[in-house]
């Protein structure tokens, strides 16, 4: 990614989605006790100002932190309805392999070329929040070698750059309200590293679609039906490719045995980044599943909305809840039954909502109805 900073016509200032690759990074993901939502609310208008206060001392380092707002804890925390696409993870339960849907109110993305800066404000953020939260998940991220992966092959070559990152990874003008917001996916992978070794370059290869040493992709002729390229390319009805914004990190233990990488990434629509992941697990046609998948687990699976900056430091719902709250007690003086429509326009954060994401004529997320070109 080449995009640091991104000016929006409506003067929204998005959070520091396509920042520049970092060597380092910490994902946070954690769930908010019942009852500390306005606590927490206030608190996130104030993470920026943790970001200066421990960037500034090493600026050459860009330190930053995106911040993703999960669909239950939006329904619990904010009395605007919420963003159109945001629901909860939609699980992916193929014949051999599954995507499970995991536990998660908010995700912390922080990255920096250094992890003590990282760990620094991942500490004063947990700090902050106290008994608000538990941290249900903690991965320490780090490039590898020659931006590769844990098994061997480079990770992020087909990333979008300059206006087509901005494009894929923001939303459009097509959604006023959440203009220059973006949608995160997370998933914790992890590898049987013992089993992947075993294959011979040549069969690694034909499970990513990709030569190994020199990263040059098959030509499309000699490409698995259930090679990772074939499966996490998306193309709508007229042709139309469209892309995602990635920034996955390696991880592990040498104690424990435990490899992985984190999966990140970013995207105006979802359902693009939810449609590579049902041709992975399920398959395209149903039963071809990504080859990778058999030498790796997906322990964990998150949606988040990440709002722009502006949003999380002033939502202004607060005023929206007033005026909900006295158009309601007008209604109630003329003795009339009370409008309680404006502050539960929105869906429960269930499997209703999941459902509804689905394209209910075939049970797929129908990428063919995606609406926006990116050309």
């Amino acid at each position: 990614m080449t995009v640091q900073n991104v000016a929006l016509p409506n003067g929204r200032t998005p959070q520091h989605v396509l920042g520049p690759p970092a060597p380092s990074a910490i994902f946070l993901v954690v769930t908010v006790h019942p009852g500390a939502e306005g606590e927490v609310k206030n608190f996130l208008g104030d993470v920026s100002g943790l970001v200066r206060t421990v960037g500034f001392r090493s600026r050459e380092d860009h330190l930053s932190c995106v911040t993703g707002i999960g669909a239950s804890l939006w329904d619990r925390m904010y009395s605007i309805p919420r963003p159109a696409q945001l629901h909860p993870f939609i699980e992916q339960r193929g014949d051999t392999h599954t995507a499970p849907s995991t536990p998660g109110d908010i995700l912390f993305h922080i990255r920096a070329r250094r992890i003590d800066l990282c760990f620094e404000l991942a500490r004063l953020i947990i700090g902050e929040l106290g008994s608000s939260v538990d941290v249900v998940d903690e991965v320490h991220g780090f490039r590898y070698f020659d931006e590769r992966d844990i098994l061997g092959f480079v990770d992020g070559t087909e990333n979008p750059e300059d206006q087509e990152a901005i494009d894929s990874a923001y939303v459009g003008p097509e959604d006023p309200d959440c203009e220059g917001g973006s949608y995160v996916i997370v998933q914790k992978y992890t590898h049987d590293m013992k089993e992947w070794e075993s294959l011979g370059v040549e069969a690694q290869e034909a499970a990513f679609g990709r030569h190994k040493l020199s990263d040059m992709e098959f030509d499309d002729d000699d490409k698995a039906a259930n090679s990772h390229l074939i499966l996490n390319t998306i193309e709508d009805e007229d042709g139309t490719e469209h892309k995602i914004v990635r920034d996955n990190m390696v991880f592990g233990s040498v104690e424990s045995g435990e490899y992985g990488t984190y999966f990140i990434g970013y995207a105006g629509d979802p359902s693009v980044t939810e449609q590579m992941l049902e041709n992975m697990f399920i398959g395209d046609p149903p039963g071809t599943y990504d080859r990778i998948l058999d030498f790796s687990t997906a322990e964990t699976g998150n949606l988040f909305y990440v709002p722009t900056q502006d949003f999380l430091e002033d939502p202004g719902d607060d005023e929206d809840a007033a005026a909900d709250e006295d158009a309601a007690a007008e209604t109630d003086d003329t003795g009339g039954p009370a409008d309680d429509s404006a502050r539960n326009s929105t869906e429960p954060a269930d499997q209703t909502a999941v459902d509804a994401a689905r394209d209910t004529s075939d049970g797929s997320l129908g990428i063919g109805s995606l609406k926006r070109s990116r050309q």
